[in-house]
């Protein structure tokens, strides 16, 4: 055999299939092992000296930098410590959990919010992604053919009007809106999703007028919010800034208002019980 034919012994096709395998099963360990890089390891409702974390372990700190030179560390088995308004139902492990308190406001169930970092979100050029459109610049309007929210009366779940759209908040990036600014009694502001409202108009037109002027096109229009009622919008998360909004407070605003669906009336609860 001539010096280094080592394929007179070996199966090169079957070794190179071994590799294959072996390379997958490093693959599916690897990504198996990354899934658990946030919220593991699990707490145990039998005892917090228990780690849930199985097979393979939950991988250790991972450093990733950002664009302006700043570095965020996500590290596992830091245990969040906001306290929890809720209580088992049962004492068996896995019992689900009854809010004691106002289950909107403390971030329970479906009005649950992530802990997230209380900066705003920014564009590729650095400024703040989700602003106001009376300081978003030029290239953002409401279209001709489109109903301009300004101006409006904001109705929620229970009829009442609960305060007056006074603008949009626009998402830079995505050049879509992402926020109605809501005026209360009171003063205050506060900011609804955008995808949870939407553009209605009044049962009646005008009492005078030719019947075109009484017709569906004259109807006085209002945003409608059906995910709260008008005394939710006092409890609403608010903002710091009123030229901008952090990830922390979008986390809480969503919450809230989608929450609202769940827990604004006894009914809409036990409906989906």
């Amino acid at each position: 055999m001539p010096t280094g034919a080592i394929t007179e012994y070996i199966n090169v096709a079957q070794v190179a299939l071994y590799v294959f395998w072996f390379a997958f099963a490093a693959l599916i360990y690897y990504l198996h092992r990354e899934n658990k890089r946030e919220g593991y390891p699990l707490e145990s409702d039998r005892s917090p000296y228990i780690t849930v974390q199985g097979y393979p372990a939950a991988p250790g700190p991972k450093e990733y930098l950002e664009k302006d030179g700043s570095k965020n560390i996500i590290a596992n088995g830091n245990p969040d410590t906001r306290e929890i308004h809720a209580k088992p139902v049962a004492n068996y492990p896995g019992a689900p959990l009854e809010p004691t308190g106002n289950p909107m406001v403390d971030g329970v169930g479906p009005a649950s919010w992530a802990n997230r970092a209380d900066i705003p979100d920014v564009t590729m050029d650095g400024v703040p992604r989700i602003v106001p459109m009376r300081i978003a610049g030029h290239g953002f309007a409401v279209s001709s053919n489109d109903p301009d929210p300004r101006g409006m009366k904001v109705v929620a779940l229970d009829g009442k009007v609960a305060g007056e759209c006074l603008d949009i908040w626009v998402d830079r990036s995505e050049a879509m809106p992402r926020y109605l600014e809501v005026k209360l009694a009171d003063g205050g502001i506060r900011l609804v999703p955008m995808f949870l409202t939407k553009i209605a108009r009044s049962e009646y037109g005008p009492a005078k007028g030719t019947p075109k002027e009484r017709s569906e096109d004259y109807r006085e229009r209002f945003v409608r919010v059906v995910s709260v009622k008008a005394e939710h919008f006092a409890e609403a998360p608010t903002v710091k800034d009123p030229e901008s909004i952090t990830r922390l407070e979008e986390d809480k605003i969503m919450a809230y208002f989608g929450g609202g669906h769940f827990y604004a009336t006894p009914q809409r609860k036990y409906k989906f019980l």
